[in-house]
């Protein structure tokens, strides 16, 4: 059973603590064991040299992480990042970020993800990452 858009955003405006809501994420879609999440553009964002810092495309893959878990799984449950990797290939400057997340095991006590980050309008890859979760609950 997985969840639609809507019901996903309300568990990142639920479950997620104040500074990753302003980051702006929303829910573009949904399936069994995947997720994509658009991280908009925002110069608040941006470090030096106008590109996207590092920092709001990982917290953004760890939060995409979460809402495909939860899609998996039906709905919220506890959890929590036990690791988490990430290469970045490119720079982002003024455009959204499509996070794209895709379970490879869903276990009762763990999950893997695989995470690619494109901005919006290109084909090339800007990061990709990979999580692994405990599931508390």
């Amino acid at each position: 059973m997985t969840l639609t858009p809507a019901e996903a955003d309300k568990i990142l405006a639920t479950h997620f603590a104040p500074w990753v809501l302003e980051l702006g994420l929303s829910v573009q879609e949904v399936g069994e064991g995947s997720a994509v999440l658009r991280l908009p553009w925002s110069g608040h964002l941006a470090r030096e040299g106008g590109s996207l810092c590092g920092q709001a495309l990982m917290a953004a893959a760890d939060t995409a992480t979460v809402i495909a878990v939860s899609a998996a799984r039906g709905g919220f449950v506890p959890m929590t990042t036990v690791q988490q990797s990430i290469s970045f290939q490119r720079a982002v400057t003024g455009a959204d970020v499509l996070v794209e997340t895709v379970l490879t095991k869903l276990g009762r006590r763990m999950a893997f993800a695989d995470i690619t980050m494109t901005a919006e309008g290109h084909e090339e890859i800007a990061a990709r990452a990979s999580t692994v979760y405990a599931l508390l609950g």
